[in-house]
């Protein structure tokens, strides 16, 4: 009987390790079934008391970047989007993004006059006679999750917007509706509440079938930050043109051009986001 390694999670908690788990969060990566098995296994030959959730990711990164780089990109698709920060701009247009290719016409960063008070909107989003109005919750960090008050709040600025729009003929005739999007999770009475109080909510793994993580992955719309090749350095650069999705290189690769990125690492990164967006 093999002995039981304890590992202790982002949140503090300590489970036993369960070799299936790591198994199932290795084939986000897309990789063959055989490379999951091969890197779980070693991870598990090399395991010792009390390691951290984080160092086993890191383990498994590591393998993956040697043997499979878009794996690996896929991977680190959480990690990823929260390097899109410190700040809530880019996850903002991400959101945006998303949105777009879905086939909404976006904005982003618009004030807006509410029936009581003027509010700046995350991400303004039209398709037809839907009209959404976004609010993008961003966390850089493990383990923080959206409670209660965010959704209370949210839905509280969109009935005072709502209000306002309702005065308007033209826009009486639109269906209005708010959402909250938020790169981490929600706890069970903000979905509660949410679920309630006809709020849209889309959170890492929420709803199951259409959550921020499925529309990634549905839509190969990978972030900027998730291509091995780039430093820090080279994401800031990227981020700071309005740069967010793997996707503008992809279809637009003279964005690079000007960005003072050497002509072989450009290579490596079109490489890179042409096999995520093409996988």
């Amino acid at each position: 009987m093999e002995k039981t390694i304890n590992i202790i999670k982002y949140s503090g908690e300590v489970e036993a390790f369960n070799i299936e788990k790591l198994k199932r969060s290795l084939r986000h990566s897309k990789a063959s079934e055989q490379l999951v098995t091969e890197i779980a296994e070693e991870i598990q030959a090399q395991l010792t008391e009390g390691i951290t959730t984080k160092r086993i990711y890191e383990m498994a990164y590591g393998m993956l970047k040697r043997k499979s780089k878009s794996g690996s990109a896929r991977y680190k698709l959480k990690k990823a989007i929260m390097e899109l920060g410190p700040t809530g701009y880019p996850f903002e247009r991400f959101v945006g993004k998303i949105l777009e290719y879905e086939g909404f016409k976006t904005n982003v960063g618009v004030v807006m006059q509410g029936h009581c008070v003027t509010h700046e909107v995350d991400v303004t989003a039209l398709k037809a006679e839907e009209h959404y109005l976004v609010e993008c919750k961003f966390h850089n960090h493990q383990g923080r999750n959206c409670n209660v008050k965010t959704p209370l709040y949210v839905q509280s600025r969109f009935r005072d917007l709502e209000t306002q729009w309702l005065k308007n003929q033209h826009h009486s005739l639109k269906f209005h509706k708010g959402w909250l999007y938020t790169n981490t999770r929600f706890s069970a009475d903000a979905i509660q509440f949410g679920e309630c109080a006809g709020l849209g909510m889309v959170s890492w793994d929420y709803p199951e079938q259409n959550s921020l993580k499925s529309k990634i992955n549905l839509l190969r719309l990978y972030p900027i930050t998730a291509l091995p090749s780039l430093s820090k350095q080279d994401k800031q650069k990227i981020l700071n043109n309005d740069i967010v999705l793997c996707k503008e290189i992809c279809d637009n690769p003279k964005l690079l051009d000007d960005l003072g990125i050497s002509t072989s690492k450009r290579k490596r990164i079109l490489k890179e986001a042409n096999e995520l967006c093409n996988h």
